[in-house]
């Protein structure tokens, strides 16, 4: 990437947490960069202000809007058949895929077939259908990289994976780190909500708290780096300090530090392989760290972590059956619909009522994950009247 030459970013989830950090990054960086399309879902007003300041040459938005919604000169597009649209104008270098939810599977496939690089933001895609991403993306040639400052981390210690023997994730512990079981259980939306490090959307930090997030970022980290699950280890890690690490063969271990915020990983994704001072750059400082603690995770508090393990092993179409049931609880619960542990129980009822598909198409997790989500719902009334 010259001087000169602007790199052409498309962001799929722009009013999103990622994608409104994401502009952050790109307007600091406005001499490299040039917005080819956003996508806002429902958001229409931030929508609107996003396009007035970057004049994308696209704009998606989740569905019609009653009353024609103006961007000016600016072209509209709409739903999954819009992002797919943005996805396969082979104008963009690179696409930010940082829409929630299984809706960023399809359009990311789209990209890749257009030889596009992606950074990608979205747990569900790798989760779902990581094998196939994964063999797409090696025969197209594309480069995947992740924005998840775990993964992010592990992505910049890598020199060559066939000399790592094993890739250690790091956890906060989330809200509920120094809480009982017993706090757990009676534990309302917004304490669920109250994550001591990190600023993010609703559904991630309550996947946080429970410790689900890691175990996605286990499946994730698993399809990403082509390494066996017995050779991805969790660790908490409170201070947030440490992104996560590799071990070598002879036992040297390379770590990725910094302060927690989202806008170094996304730059280093979308400006790989180049970086550039940034948001945050010169920000860090190791005489101001007082202590860095480290320990494992409690699998039978955080019965989510255990569960993830289950599924990726497992494999074939169980991760889609762990990732679907863990989201429709997640919203139940944020309706203060069901208990907190009780999105624990309701995943493990899933996983066993589903016998999983080896190598299933992508039309059969497609397929599976609404099948999922409606045995989930219909799980959950059923115990909520118990």
């Amino acid at each position: 990437m010259t001087r000169e030459e602007k790199r052409k970013i498309s962001i799929l989830g722009s009013t999103g947490s990622i994608g409104t950090q994401a502009l952050e990054v790109i307007e600091k960086l406005q001499d490299k960069f040039e917005i080819v399309a956003l996508s806002g879902g429902s958001n229409i007003d931030l929508l609107k202000e996003q396009a007035r300041k970057f004049k994308p040459k696209y704009v998606c938005i989740g569905k019609p809007a009653k009353e024609e919604v103006d961007f000016g000169n600016i072209k509209v597009l709409y739903g999954e058949e819009g992002l797919e649209q943005i996805c396969s104008d082979k104008n963009n270098d690179i696409i930010l895929v940082a829409v929630s939810g299984k809706v960023g599977l399809k359009p990311t496939l789209t990209a890749i077939d257009s030889g596009i690089d992606i950074a990608l933001a979205n747990k569900e895609t790798l989760v779902m259908a990581g094998d196939i991403v994964m063999q797409k993306a090696k025969n197209k040639g594309v480069n995947i990289i992740p924005v998840d400052s775990e993964h992010c981390a592990i992505h910049q210690c890598i020199k060559d994976i066939s000399q790592v023997d094993k890739l250690i994730i790091t956890a906060s512990g989330g809200p509920f780190l120094e809480k009982t079981i017993e706090d757990m259980k009676n534990a309302v939306p917004d304490q669920a909500l109250a994550h001591p490090r990190w600023n993010m959307g609703k559904k991630i930090t309550i996947d946080s708290a429970t410790l689900v997030n890691k175990g996605l970022e286990v499946i994730e980290a698993h399809h990403l780096f082509n390494m066996d699950y017995d050779d991805i280890e969790v660790v908490i890690h409170p201070q947030s300090i440490v992104h996560s690490a590799i071990e070598y063969k002879d036992g040297s271990v390379i770590a990725q530090l910094g302060i927690p915020s989202m806008h170094i990983p996304i730059q280093y994704a979308i400006t790989y392989p180049k970086r550039f001072e940034g948001i945050k750059s010169h920000s860090f400082s190791f005489s101001e760290i007082a202590h860095l603690d480290f320990s494992k995770p409690d699998l039978e508090k955080f019965k989510g972590l255990k569960l993830a393990y289950d599924a990726g092993k497992i494999g074939g179409s169980m991760p889609v059956y762990f990732n679907a049931s863990n989201e429709e609880a997640v919203f139940a619960y944020l309706r203060n619909e069901i208990k907190l542990y009780d999105i624990y129980g309701i995943i493990s009822e899933q996983m066993e009522s589903f016998n999983p598909i080896q190598s299933p198409s992508l039309d059969d997790i497609l397929n599976i994950d609404e099948e999922v989500r409606i045995k989930t719902r219909e799980f959950m009334k059923r115990i909520a009247t118990v």
